[in-house]
């Protein structure tokens, strides 16, 4: 039921009504393979390649694959929630259209800055990986070119800008097509990781696995570390900063849960679904089980090839990744091909991270909270304005800025977002028990605050930094609002004209 100023909500009918809007109409092609080809695209990425071996080496040791486990659980609990808001609310924005329909306008603006947060960071951050793993496959063919130059000052990665152009380019023309090219790039990177697994297991010595947590230590680096850099639960409790033991591994269950990462990128694509109340469950659903499966594979592999003190940050700061494990055993054709998959790999996540972050801007410039303008389609039934001006945004931030602790940033707001979606599957199940819903979230509310607790947890173990960086993000998202959305919103318009509909050419 709409309520007035900043807890006025927009209907569960209305929001499907916007959707017919000739001017802002997205296309229907995508199948339940396509969301699953999706989510696995942006899933097995930055975290199965870099990730996976870097935690293990500084913070958690064997324990990682458990990590990996927790991080999963908290993951899927959340999924359950996410499939039955997506189901029942098929309209581009995900998190941020499902609050507007439970929360209301104000928490669902904060919810969708959030998610430019989580996207927009997230693409920049991953674009320079790519950039990185570029030059190490331009080096294995014989051309030594480095991907970042200087120009006067400042340092310019032209490998971050070409991806990010090409992949603007990729959107524009239309969400069939990225998904074809998904499909491709996602079958190497899965055969790689494949390959990880299989020739991995050859190498595995049960002695790595001992001790599989290894015993705390006082100091580090990140978040195990002391001050603000140390996990925001530790400062609470008094607990010094440690890296390993018990808390290391929670700890690690926070920082992989980056891994995870893009499965509600699924429900961004809601809208653009031939049949979202049967596919949207099967491809949020699917593609964490088949992730969630790999990466377990994976980090048991890797900690049982090596052991996890071969797998620590260098002295000069270069962390491991994948292919380290290799490379200390000599099997370097082996690491070679690891370093052309995540170059695949790294491709369709920022494809995938960029997807969303145009279907969430899209859906708060059709509301009006952002200028209307944006969300008119072209011609391939796409975004076109919106996906032009964040792909510009994305190739500056990437092409000049550096990738710093992203990671961390990344985690706490797509939490957040896990948290208020999983909320709104109890207010809804309340307020609208009506609804027709494709899918279901099983044990309601058991499920629902289970993922809420879970998700709790993991936030409480990121630094207390990334807590302080993520406040200050959220109170500039406050400010835009107070200033433009608040009274250009479309409820808004409807409140003071009295007239239920604003015509498409109606821009404010």
């Amino acid at each position: 039921m709409p309520g007035n100023g900043l807890w006025r909500t927009k209907s569960i009918e209305q929001s499907i009504e916007d959707t017919d809007e000739p001017d802002t109409k997205l296309r229907k092609d995508l199948t339940s393979w396509d969301l699953m080809v999706f989510g696995v695209a942006v899933v097995i990425g930055a975290g199965i390649f870099t990730v996976a071996a870097q935690t293990a080496g500084d913070l958690a040791g064997p324990s990682v694959s458990l990590s990996f486990v927790l991080a999963a659980v908290a993951c899927g609990l959340a999924a359950l929630c996410y499939a039955e808001f997506a189901s029942t609310v098929p309209v581009a924005g995900s998190a941020y259209t499902f609050s507007y329909a439970t929360f209301g306008e104000l928490v669902a603006w904060i919810i969708g800055w959030d998610l430019v947060l989580e996207f927009a960071v997230g693409s920049a951050a991953v674009a320079k990986g790519w950039s990185s793993y570029l030059q190490i496959v331009l080096g294995q063919i014989g051309l030594e070119a480095k991907t970042t130059v200087a120009i006067g000052s400042v340092d310019f990665d032209w490998g971050a800008v070409l991806l990010v152009a090409a992949l603007t380019t990729v959107l524009v023309l239309g969400t069939k097509l990225s998904s074809r090219v998904s499909q491709v790039i996602t079958a190497v990177k899965v055969l790689v990781v494949l390959l990880v697994i299989v020739v991995g297991v050859g190498y595995i010595k049960a002695s790595n696995y001992s001790p599989y947590i290894p015993p705390a230590q006082s100091g580090g680096t990140g978040v195990g570390s002391s001050g603000l850099e140390q996990s925001l639960f530790s400062l609470i409790t008094g607990q010094s900063g440690s890296t390993f033991g018990a808390y290391g591994m929670l700890a690690a269950a926070s920082l992989v849960f980056f891994a995870f990462i893009g499965f509600d990128v699924v429900a961004t694509a809601a809208e653009e679904t031939r049949n979202p109340q049967r596919d949207l469950p099967r491809g949020i659903i699917g593609s964490l089980v088949i992730v969630t499966v790999l990466y377990v594979a994976v980090a048991l592999v890797i900690t049982g090839m090596v052991p996890y003190t071969d797998l620590k940050t260098s002295d000069d700061g270069t962390p491991a990744n994948l292919a380290t494990a290799f490379a200390n055993l000599g099997v370097d054709w082996a690491a070679n091909i690891i370093s052309v998959g995540a170059l695949a790999g790294l491709t369709t996540v920022v494809m995938v991270l960029m997807l969303g972050q145009t279907r969430v801007l899209f859906a708060m410039s059709r509301d009006g909270l952002l200028p209307r303008g944006l969300a008119k389609t072209g011609s391939h039934g796409t975004p076109t304005r919106v996906t032009l001006l964040v792909g510009t945004l994305i190739a500056l931030a990437a092409g000049f800025f550096p990738a710093g602790k992203l990671a961390e940033m990344v985690n706490v707001g797509t939490l957040f977002a896990f948290m208020l979606v999983s909320a709104g599957v109890l207010i809804l199940r309340k307020t609208r028990p009506d609804l027709p819903r494709g899918f279901r979230t099983p044990l309601v509310p058991l499920v629902p605050i289970l993922a809420i607790l879970a998700c709790l947890w993991l936030m409480l173990n990121l630094t207390a930094l990334t807590w302080v960086r993520f406040v200050i993000w959220m109170l500039v998202g406050v400010v835009v609002y107070f200033a433009y959305g608040r009274t250009h919103s479309v409820l808004a318009t409807r409140d003071r004209t009295g007239d239920p509909v604003v015509k498409p050419d109606e821009r404010t």
